[in-house]
């Protein structure tokens, strides 16, 4: 199944940004009936990489898991009627009003969009060059390194002291913490 296009945005209105809670797993349904609906929505992705069978496989996830974004105006939309929507377990409010995302976080995450509607992620390293790493799992578990910086791959790149000598070993970055 591909993913929806996010909602499209109407320049005549302007309802502020409001999140709704999904059942678990269902941000795509939840999307689709809220556009089905008329409702304007945004369902942040980015690619993230899991591991699954031994094997390394780059997938689009939610940005936040369990929610979604959907424009409203309060005063003109019946907006009680997104807590029914197929997929939607609840509209977050304060009280008995929908609570308004702060201006310009939709429009930022957005604007970081790349051409498949994918959230750019900055990548910045936990590490500085030269910080002392422990590594926690896997061949190398319990070895203390130095950290280098992130590969090509975003694979974090080590120096651990192999038999009395340096090498550089690439981990993936959660196989690597503070020492």
């Amino acid at each position: 199944m591909t993913a929806p296009e996010n909602g499209t945005v109407n320049p005549a209105r302007s309802p502020r940004w409001y999140v709704a809670q999904t059942h678990p797993h269902a941000e795509l349904k939840a999307s689709l009936h809220l556009g089905r609906q008329g409702f304007e929505y945004f369902f942040p992705r980015y690619l993230k990489k899991r591991r699954h069978a031994r094997r390394l496989e780059t997938v689009a996830a939610p940005l936040y898991p369990g929610y979604v974004f959907v424009a409203v105006e309060i005063g003109i939309q019946r907006w009680r009627c997104i807590q029914s929507t197929i997929g939607i377990s609840r509209i977050v409010c304060r009280g008995d009003q929908p609570a308004p995302v702060p201006e310009g976080v939709v429009e930022e995450l957005k604007r970081r969009q790349d051409e498949r509607g994918l959230i750019r992620l900055e990548r910045r390293p936990r590490f500085n060059p030269g910080d002392s790493v422990r590594v926690v799992a896997g061949v190398f578990s319990e070895f203390l390194g130095l950290y280098e910086g992130m590969d090509e791959r975003d694979r974090v790149a080590v120096l651990l002291n192999l038999l009395g000598r340096k090498v550089r070993v690439h981990l993936p970055s959660e196989l690597v913490d503070a020492a």
